[in-house]
């Protein structure tokens, strides 16, 4: 089993692009198209690889949950990346600040940033390669 794909509901889908552009450059737009959302237009945009990709809808209204608070909602999305420094480079490149530095592991590394839409994103760069040992809570 593989997860294939994310729908996120944004406000912006261009400001969603640049944010996963610079963590993934080798995505691009798979396919888009614009629909009816319950009576709202709304552009959609499936943005990734051959293997998985976010789809991308921009009907979104209001803001997203409050990361701090205590209210039902996605907490955050983790991607495993090979190299986190060159994730966050490019993020930085691109104006985007860290929001939270992830737990000291001698078996891995990981960061927190949050999408133009307000979803919190770690990403994650494993130092080993045995499951108990990057799954320890350290």
């Amino acid at each position: 089993m593989r997860l294939e794909h994310i729908n996120m509901v944004v406000s912006d889908i261009n400001q969603s692009i640049d944010f996963y552009s610079a963590v993934f450059p080798h995505w691009k737009v798979r396919t888009q198209g614009e629909r009816d959302w319950y009576g709202k237009p709304s552009r959609w945009v499936h943005f990734g690889d051959d293997q998985q990709y976010l789809a991308l809808s921009d009907h979104g209204e209001g803001s997203n949950r409050d990361l701090s608070g205590h209210t039902i909602g996605l907490a955050h999305i983790g991607f495993e990346v090979t190299n986190l420094e060159a994730v966050i480079q490019r993020l930085e490149a691109k104006g985007y600040t860290i929001s939270f530095t992830g737990a000291d592991s001698q078996y891995r590394k990981n960061i927190y940033f949050v999408d133009p839409a307000g979803f919190e994103v770690e990403f994650i760069e494993y130092l080993s390669d045995i499951p108990s040992e990057r799954n320890l809570d350290d």
